[in-house]
């Protein structure tokens, strides 16, 4: 395989990939606040929300992602689920309409609503979009990929922030919920029309039913042949059971919590993640040398130090402003380096069954994990609000010294991963 992408692959990465963390941002950033302001302020509601739609994003990814290794065809599943993922995204703003006595009632349809956008979500983007771009990468250029990877989040949240607070301000949930998911289906139909499969892409039938390959994975034996792989999840699962804890309600706790307006909260979040993005260029090639604990390292002592300057700083613009370039330093340098790695470690015949896997650490842990461990502390700790009429605790700054140190503690599967990291470098030069 060559070592550059072509031409049209990368605007497709980008097209589909900036598409689709649009809507995941939508989810990730907009879901919560939508509860907290058009439901009810309860970070129960939020932690349920959130947890379901982890499991089943988690699910669906890896039954799909069998199924696409077994077909040999990735295609499909992104044309489809990107389409339903916008129709769902829309379905879910209609929350709004339904009667807020009993909660139970309203509470169900938004749980439920996200759980189903978020099936479609993982349908086409992690089992579909995701494991093409591994297909049409190699380890030579997936430092420069997990850059772009990694920077889409953030652009998606400085559109979701800085855009997207600016619309809601202005005309409210329901037509951002419908501008949003319109957008998603319209690139289900470019990418129908644009995209094609990796060319030595094969059916993969190890297995004489689905079942059996599905189930192939489960298996001890497996994890022993891809300690390393393991380890670097259980790094993920940590490091993203820590940003869990306080994503879902950063914007809820600089709206609510100080007080200010959606597009003053937007500003704060991208204009520090748009100055953090630039540092995606040079870690890219340290990536590709192989320094890839490094970068962690280093990413995880700004995020830490970051998400203690958020806490410290209350309303001080400049103190907030530094705190959250260093923990948006810390994610998207975390996230790039991962996301070169793992895909680096994937074996080649079961890509999708392995994207399911990743989704087990990257997802389903850390989104029930996270917020389990955020409520209470919200609860506990918090400042008691009223929220559109509704009494309520609203997060305060302790969420993210808790949530530091969480993220500290990734740390100590770091060290194990870069020991096999190590001894598999040295065998393949002893090999050559």
């Amino acid at each position: 395989m060559e070592n550059d992408i072509s031409r049209k692959n990368w605007i497709l990465i980008w097209v589909l990939g900036m598409a689709g963390q649009l809507c995941w941002n939508v989810e990730n950033s907009w879901f919560s606040t939508f509860v907290y302001n058009k439901v009810a302020p309860d970070p129960a509601i939020v932690s349920w929300m959130v947890g379901v739609s982890a499991v089943v994003t988690t699910f669906c990814t890896f039954l799909i992602g069998t199924w696409s290794d077994r077909i040999g065809k990735r295609k499909p599943f992104v044309c489809i689920g990107y389409i339903f993922w916008g129709v769902f995204t829309i379905v879910f703003g209609l929350g709004e309409f339904l009667p807020k006595s009993p909660l139970m009632l309203v509470a169900t349809f938004v749980v439920l609503a996200d759980a189903v956008m978020s099936f479609f979500g993982s349908f086409g983007y992690d089992a579909g979009f995701s494991i093409w771009t591994t297909d049409i990468s190699n380890e030579h250029n997936r430092g420069r990929l997990g850059g772009a990877i990694a920077v889409m989040p953030v652009f998606a949240t400085i559109f979701g922030t800085v855009v997207s607070g600016y619309i809601v301000d202005r005309l409210d949930y329901m037509p951002f919920f419908a501008m949003m998911g319109g957008m998603v289906i319209i690139f289900g139909f470019v990418a129908l029309i644009a995209m094609k499969d990796a060319p030595d892409l094969k059916p993969r039938r190890d297995e004489p039913t689905y079942l059996k390959q599905l189930l192939k994975v489960f298996n001890w034996k497996t994890v022993q042949q891809n300690r390393e792989l393991f380890w670097v999840f259980i790094v993920m699962v940590v490091y993203f059971i820590g940003f869990n804890v306080y994503f879902s309600y950063i914007t809820i706790y600089f709206v609510n919590y100080l007080g200010y307006s959606y597009t003053i909260a937007g500003a704060l979040q991208g204009g520090a993640l748009v100055v953090a993005s630039f540092m995606t260029v040079p870690t890219g090639r340290l990536i590709d040398r192989g320094y890839l604990s490094r970068v962690i390292l280093y990413a995880l002592i700004a995020n830490t130090v970051g998400l203690i300057g958020v806490a410290f700083a209350g309303s001080n613009i400049v103190v907030l402003c530094i705190g959250m370039f260093l923990a948006g330093c810390g994610y998207i340098l975390t996230l790039q380096t991962l996301t070169a790695w793992i895909k680096n470690l994937y074996p080649e015949d079961q890509r999708g069954q392995f994207e399911g896997i990743k989704q087990v650490f990257f997802v389903a842990i850390p989104m029930v994990v996270g917020p389990i461990i955020a409520a209470p502390v919200i609860n506990n700790w918090g400042v008691e609000k009223v929220v559109n009429g509704v009494a309520g605790m609203v997060p305060s700054p302790s969420l993210f010294l808790v949530s530091a140190a969480v993220t500290a503690l990734t740390i100590l599967p770091l060290i194990a991963a870069n020991r096999l990291h190590k001894q598999r470098i040295a065998e393949k030069a002893q090999q050559a």
